[in-house]
């Protein structure tokens, strides 16, 4: 194996699909990306995976099989399982990237149970309170992106967790959507400095005292239609309200795609037209598809864990380990840190103020 070979650690047993779609997609990624930049160390029981294998050359090519006993269930609690969890394909996985074997872990297993051991094996970054689920979603026109947290992690979140976000989000923002200066907005029933509730209007005297100071452009309360509006680029929120926001996107994007087909199905000008379209329809597709982000990782965890839909398919997990991929080439827990201790002040401030 190759010294400049990234290892990903991947929860073979995690989702809906189970090890087919995760090994499809492990395949579809080695053949997009070639095989010279991604070695995995594949956590799952062997008597399933080792027959699997065998259909997918490319992949046995390019990992190494751990045997995990056990796996975790989606409908498993977390009190259930947390001291239980030792012999499980997503447990080993994490385990993997806490000491040092692998840069990442991928799962598309129970996000509540991967979010509870990330935190307690890999702990959370130097002066960030809390993880929180991050990831970029479409908004405005061409190719632009918004990033948005926590989308779950947290359901409930005071100023400091949220003043954590802006940094974690800017970074993200900076780092991996090359995106200079990111205006950050804190998500809110309106734009109005009286809206919202006390927390949230804390916070947004906060930052605007010291708009200066921050390391990214603070812009104030968003509201909902300004994620997809393209004029904020971090959207700052509790994981409850994140949670919804992305569920609702991915819900619309669904809707969007089924009135389209639905609708040309009923023309034979509108096929005709739509053929002349193709490549518009291409791009609306891959601009909305919530298998092009599917990966969302736990920012602020000293490592890197990519969690990616319950139900995803070949495709969505190969974006998620390119999602992965791309987070290990990037420095981001130093600039993380770099900027947390920069803004310490302004954190001991909220702290005080609670």
């Amino acid at each position: 194996m190759s010294a400049e070979k990234k290892i990903i650690a991947i929860d073979a047993m995690g989702g809906d699909k189970g090890p087919n779609a995760v090994l499809g997609g492990m395949n579809q990624f080695l053949y997009q990306n070639g095989e010279d930049k991604v070695f995995f160390r594949l956590f799952g029981n062997t008597k399933v995976l080792n027959p699997l294998l065998a259909k997918y050359p490319r992949v046995a090519r390019n990992c190494e099989v751990i045997d995990a006993p056990n796996a975790i269930k989606g409908t498993d609690k977390v009190r259930d399982v947390i001291r239980h969890a030792q012999d499980t394909s997503m447990y080993m996985a994490i385990k993997d990237v806490r000491e040092g074997k692998s840069a990442a872990v991928v799962s598309a297993g129970n996000t509540g149970i991967l979010m509870s051991l990330s935190k307690l094996a890999l702990k959370t970054v130097d002066g960030i309170s809390r993880p929180a689920i991050t990831t970029m979603l479409p908004s405005g026109g061409g190719d632009s992106r918004v990033v948005v947290l926590d989308l779950g992690a947290n359901v409930q979140c005071d100023e400091r967790d949220l003043f954590d976000f802006s940094i974690l989000g800017s970074v993200y923002a900076e780092v991996i959507g090359h995106m200079s200066r990111p205006k950050v907005g804190v998500l809110n029933i309106g734009a109005e400095e009286t809206k919202g509730n006390e927390t949230l209007q804390r916070l947004n005297k906060l930052l605007t005292e010291h708009k200066d100071e921050l390391p990214y452009e603070y812009i104030g309360f968003v509201e909902g239609n300004d994620i997809g509006g393209g004029n904020v680029q971090v959207v700052v929120t509790d994981g409850f309200t994140g949670n919804i926001v992305l569920k609702t996107v991915e819900g619309t994007a669904k809707l969007i795609k089924r009135v389209l087909v639905d609708n040309l199905k009923k023309s034979v000008l509108a096929i005709i037209g739509a053929f002349f379209l193709v490549h518009v329809f291409k791009r609306l597709k891959n601009k909305i598809d919530p298998r092009s982000y599917a990966g969302a990782t736990f920012l602020g965890l000293k490592g890197f864990a990519v969690k990616t839909h319950g139900n995803s398919d070949a495709l969505a997990f190969a974006n998620s380990i390119k999602y992965a991929s791309d987070l290990t080439a990037a420095n981001l827990n130093d600039v993380i840190a770099a900027r947390a201790a920069a803004v310490s002040k302004i954190r001991d401030e909220i702290s005080n103020q609670e």
